[in-house]
Order: C-alpha cells, then structure tokens, then sequence
C-alpha cells in the first residue's frame, strides 16, 4: 500500500485478487480428486475432464489445501482491510462494487472447494 495525500493508506487490490485466485486454484486442484466429482456427479454434470486433474493433483493435496487456505485467508484479510481502513480513489478498481461482490463471491467458492477438498478425500 501507498500512502495518498491525505495521508491516509491506498488501496492496491491486485494483491487481493492475486491471492484470491490462487486459493481458488488451489482449492479446485485439491477437491479435483474427490469432492467435486461427487459434487458435480449429484447435480447430474459429467466429471471425466476432471480425471486427468485429479491424477496430477491427488499425490499434492495437503500442499494444495496449506496453499488455498492461506492464498483464500490473505485475500480475505486484505479485503477485509481495504474495506475498513484504505481509501480507494473514485474510478479505481477497488472503488467499484463488482470487485467487492466479485472477490467475496471467489473467496466463498474457494472455501467451498476447501471444504470438498478436505472432507471427501
């Protein structure tokens, strides 16, 4: 983070992004294996394409899940921060509602696959 000239913290939200996306892939590669095909399988969705993934990901998931759970608790604490103490300027991507409703939308999808990745292994 920079410093405005208000004196005041602003905000950088590609760090929040960065981290977000990198827990959700991770999350994804670790229920890959397991949750997800069951999960997808109840809503009547083919999961073959996720044979191939599962394979590469299976021998990985404690790793895969240490790497969402911290990329997903980063991104939301970073949110987190520029929601209470960070100053977007007006036409930054972090002052625009869709960013907020899209990272929190990406962090709530992660700790789902989180979850399936974790309870069905």
């Amino acid at each position: 983070m920079t410093v405005s000239t208000n004196g005041k913290p602003e905000s950088r939200p590609a760090g929040t992004a960065l981290l977000t996306l990198a827990g959700l892939a991770a999350a994804f590669g670790a229920a890959s294996c397991c949750g997800l095909p069951l999960l997808l399988g109840s809503l009547g969705i083919g999961t073959a394409w996720l044979s191939g993934l599962a394979l590469l990901a299976a021998p990985d998931r404690l790793p895969l899940l240490a790497i969402g759970t911290t990329g997903l608790v980063g991104g939301g604490l970073f949110l987190w921060r520029q929601s209470r103490t960070a100053t977007c300027s007006p036409g930054s991507l972090c002052a625009r509602p869709a960013y907020r409703v899209t990272m929190v939308g990406g962090l709530v999808l992660g700790v789902l696959l989180l979850y399936l990745g974790f309870a069905y292994a």
